[in-house]
């Protein structure tokens, strides 16, 4: 092979290898994103069962002057 040749072979190789990196980094940013959308749904989830707990604990607290049976 004659310079050139090898070169040209040289880019071909590079536009490949850049070619790839560029779907790899698009599949992460992909993943990325689903995964943020699932911590915002899951962050979400949590607020309203510490609501609900809240609610619940609020219901079952002593009547004043009575103290709760584990102290």
């Amino acid at each position: 092979m004659d310079w050139t040749c090898k070169t040209e072979h040289r880019l071909d190789q590079l536009e490949s290898h850049i070619a790839q990196q560029q779907r790899v980094i698009d599949d992460l940013s992909e993943a990325l994103a689903h995964q943020q959308k699932d911590i915002e749904r899951l962050k979400a989830r949590l607020l309203q069962s510490d609501d609900r707990i809240a609610e619940l604990e609020a219901g079952l607290a002593p009547a004043s002057g009575e103290k709760p049976p584990h102290d």
